[in-house]
């Protein structure tokens, strides 16, 4: 081939790959001001970690190791102890509870894994995303930090409605 054969389909190539980024340009683009103005996430969006009670209050989680388990990154730590009182005075919905129930998210991959694999439905996916910190220590979160009673929600997202069309990095008006 010749090197003017060459030029010619270079600059084809190179016009037929900024025609698409130039016919991009004209439309009109929806960009979120985060913080100022709330991300909207999908109901299925898998954030942070909640453990749940039931209605009386009692942590749902009996430690049966499951959801440690189920974890491909080994990031769910947990220790039972047993609770002999009576119902009323326990910590848990059963005589058994977890005494230290700790989640590493410098580890976790949000998987759902733990999720599924709970037969209580003691864990679920919250939404808060606002994971950021300056210390790697400060990600090992502990039943306190994860405990829905106690855990403190960001109030810069909302929950998508089911029939709503939502990307929040992009979106075409």
């Amino acid at each position: 081939m010749s090197i003017i054969s060459d030029i010619v389909e270079s600059t084809k190539a190179i016009i037929k790959g900024m025609s698409v980024t130039f016919s991009k340009i004209p439309k009109e683009k929806w960009t979120v001001q985060y913080p100022d103005e709330p991300v909207t996430v999908q109901p299925r969006y898998r954030g942070q970690h909640l453990l749940h009670v039931d209605e009386n209050g009692k942590e749902k989680c009996v430690a049966c190791f499951l959801c440690a388990a189920a974890c491909p990154s080994d990031c769910i730590y947990i220790v039972a102890a047993d609770d002999p009182r009576p119902y009323e005075e326990r910590i848990g919905v059963d005589n058994r509870y977890a005494a230290v129930y700790n989640i590493d998210y410098g580890r976790c991959i949000f998987c759902g894994f733990c999720v599924e694999a709970c037969p209580k439905d003691a864990i679920t996916h919250g939404y808060n995303f606002e994971l950021s910190v300056y210390n790697r220590a400060d990600l090992l979160k502990t039943k306190d930090d994860l405990l829905i009673t106690k855990q403190k929600q960001s109030p810069n997202y909302r929950v998508a409605w089911a029939d709503e069309d939502v990307d929040s990095e992009y979106k075409v008006v």
